[in-house]
């Protein structure tokens, strides 16, 4: 078993590699397509309709770069969120959840709520 994980070990790192040079930091993407994806397929019961979180982690307003997100949503932790494969959304869909986490503004400062304020 040993030996199987030596050899798949460097072939796991090189596609994880190519990836990371496909999908860099400046892929861009469809932020109104990601959104419509993003409630499509569910992302929005654990992460809010904002990304600002919820039972899953904040995503929104600076997610993580794209391979990394990539990555995360094919592979999570163990116990964490369901795995999606590229039959479920494809890089380039992802690439558009990403574009909408993105286009997600900073919720305003506590002192800029009137109301919280009194």
């Amino acid at each position: 078993m040993r030996k199987f994980f030596l050899c798949i070990g460097p072939f796991a790192l090189a596609m994880l590699f190519s990836a990371v040079a496909a999908f860099g930091q400046n892929a861009q993407g469809s932020a109104e397509n990601g959104h419509k994806i993003f409630l499509k397929n569910g992302c929005y019961s654990c992460h809010g309709y904002d990304g600002h979180g919820g039972v899953g982690p904040k995503l929104a307003p600076k997610p993580i770069a794209a391979a990394a997100f990539i990555a995360y949503v094919r592979h999570p932790a163990p116990g964490g969120m369901p795995t999606y494969s590229a039959k479920v959304m494809s890089d380039a869909e992802l690439t558009d959840v990403l574009a909408y986490l993105r286009s997600i503004p900073e919720p305003p400062a506590v002192k800029d709520i009137p109301l919280l304020n009194q």
